[in-house]
């Protein structure tokens, strides 16, 4: 009889202790209240002008057998190299792009295979010009001295990573703005920053400019860019 009354005092005091137990663990995790943020995206730019330009230069020669196709095409864009180098474009801002030699056909007619009429050799260089004022006077010379290919001008900034910080700037106060208008209309105010993140976009097109091949000045227009920074940035609210 005692043993049994004793595992049935034991039995209650250890269901007490797991009660007990389990009431310290509840007031050792108390309720989190669900945390409240307000998330914002942004844009910001800066407007600013090319300071240099890429430019694809070609010359296209024609022959009755290719070593002669080349020989004109060499002799030409030797001349054309050369009178970049004069004008004040270094080598490392001359780079080969393509050299093509392909047969010319005479078209078939009455079922007959077409014929190799001759051949045609085409060799690209693409340039770096760094003084636009004399970019015109540039592909004067190249036309002048027989360059007969100009796919496009290309305009560029060589520091716009450093310009679009600007942007960033820009960018961060209108998230910020607009994060204080939203906060205020839901009767809240903007805490810390918890997370910031920059898009980052693929190259689009560039700025290009149309130019013939006549000889004289030619008109070079390259404008501005705008260089634009997206955000996207989120506040805790208090």
């Amino acid at each position: 009889m005692r043993i049994h009354n004793l595992a049935v005092a034991l039995a209650g005091v250890a269901l007490a202790a797991a009660v007990s137990a389990a009431g310290v663990a509840t007031a050792a995790e108390p309720e989190r209240a669900q945390e409240r943020t307000v998330s914002v995206s942004a844009t910001g730019s800066v407007v600013t002008e090319p300071d240099h330009a890429t430019i694809s230069i070609g010359v296209v020669s024609e022959a009755d057998t290719a070593r002669e196709a080349l020989a004109r095409n060499s002799a030409t864009m030797v001349k054309v190299i050369d009178g970049l180098k004069a004008l004040g474009i270094s080598a490392q801002d001359i780079r080969t792009t393509a050299v093509n030699v392909e047969p010319r056909y005479r078209n078939a007619k009455e079922q007959q295979a077409p014929s190799i009429v001759g051949y045609q050799v085409v060799n690209q260089v693409r340039i770096t010009a760094r003084e636009l004022k004399r970019l015109g006077e540039v592909l004067d010379q190249v036309v002048g001295l027989g360059g007969n290919q100009i796919s496009g001008i290309t305009f560029e900034v060589s520091k716009a990573e450093e310009l679009k910080d600007e942007a960033r700037k820009a960018a961060m106060a209108n998230a910020l703005r607009r994060a204080r208008l939203y906060a205020a209309s839901a009767g809240a105010e903007v805490g810390q920053v918890l997370t910031i993140s920059e898009d980052q976009p693929a190259p689009g097109p560039r700025p290009m400019a149309r130019t013939s091949l006549a000889a004289g000045d030619l008109p070079i227009e390259p404008g501005s860019q705008r260089l634009e920074v997206k955000i996207h940035v989120t506040w805790a609210l208090r």
